[in-house]
């Protein structure tokens, strides 16, 4: 009697397990046509020579497999946009924590009211970003601009930002950044709303100010959420392209030329499809990398919560 109920409840542990795989047995095919598959092209894309101009070039031609990543180290241009990338990357992401952070301390009460302003400030993010682009072409164009005239009528004029070159990479950054701060004020906001109760009445009976339980009670609690967060963003930022290829053009010169804008470039102006790829892959290979480092950085945190 007990190996037959053993029996059944094996049976029932494989029908279960049988039913979970078929269940996500569409998901895994839709995944692989529309990721795996091509990812796995754009690989072997980045091992080829692949030039439209040429038609005696073609993508079997792999004679020379790793030659475009051999140029990619030696490109100037290339490491240009890294670097870009990388002060772009590193200015949205701090801005948005910060400006997340706040808004989320100004919103953590229970009111009507701020519920209502908690929805307005979601705007930025449900937006498309091409329309978000347009936004602030017209705030940077100085002849249509409402914020150009208002500060020549305060006596401040201004020249477009889009177009100093000391300023073009920053006015990229304000727009990103007002796109995306509302993305870590909801994630900041939850986590500050699952604050335990108990070592903030403990440290107000204490005598802590604010600014002290801020600093020693708040900002501890919140420092796991706010690193992943911040590499959440930092992996979302890669993808500022359409910002700067609506406000910018990659200008003024190389100033707000980023990696993906370049590759952009090389795929779609020069028809260097297998240079492009070649970018297109370090910069898969980067993202996995963040990726890599989120999980480690979720997993340590729930160990530590445990």
């Amino acid at each position: 009697m007990i190996l037959f109920n053993r029996s059944l409840s094996l049976s029932a542990e494989a029908q279960r397990k049988r039913a979970f795989l078929l269940g996500l047995l569409p998901a895994l095919v839709v995944l692989a046509v529309i990721t795996i598959a091509p990812a796995i092209y754009l690989f072997v894309t980045s091992l080829t020579p692949l030039d439209l101009t040429r038609p005696e070039v073609t993508a079997n031609d792999f004679s020379r497999p790793w030659t475009n990543y051999a140029e990619l180290y030696t490109d100037k241009r290339f490491h240009n946009s890294v670097w870009v990338q990388v002060k772009l990357s590193v200015v949205t992401v701090s801005l948005q924590l910060l400006m997340g952070l706040a808004v989320a301390l100004l919103l953590n009460a229970p009111s009507r009211f701020l519920e209502a302003v908690r929805t307005a400030f979601l705007i930025p993010m449900v937006l498309p970003p091409i329309v978000v682009s347009i936004i602030w072409k017209v705030l940077y164009i100085p002849d249509v601009s409402p914020m150009h005239r208002l500060l020549e009528l305060i006596g401040f004029p201004i020249e477009s930002l889009i177009t100093n070159p000391k300023w073009a990479l920053w006015a990229i950054a304000i727009a990103d950044t007002w796109e995306w701060f509302p993305f870590t004020m909801l994630i900041l906001l939850a986590a500050l709303q699952m604050i335990p109760d108990e070592p903030l009445e403990a440290a107000r009976i204490d005598g802590a100010g604010a600014w002290q339980m801020f600093r020693y009670i708040i900002l501890p609690l919140l420092r796991p959420v706010i690193v992943v967060a911040a590499l959440f963003r930092l992996i979302d930022s890669i993808k500022a392209f359409p910002l700067i290829y609506v406000l910018t053009d990659g200008g003024p010169g190389l100033v707000t030329e980023v990696t993906n804008y370049y590759a952009f470039i090389e795929a779609f102006n020069f028809s260097y499809w297998g240079y492009a790829g070649a970018i297109a892959v370090l910069m898969v290979a980067g993202v996995f990398f963040l990726s890599w480092i989120i999980n480690r950085m979720a997993t340590r945190s729930a160990l530590q919560e445990t």
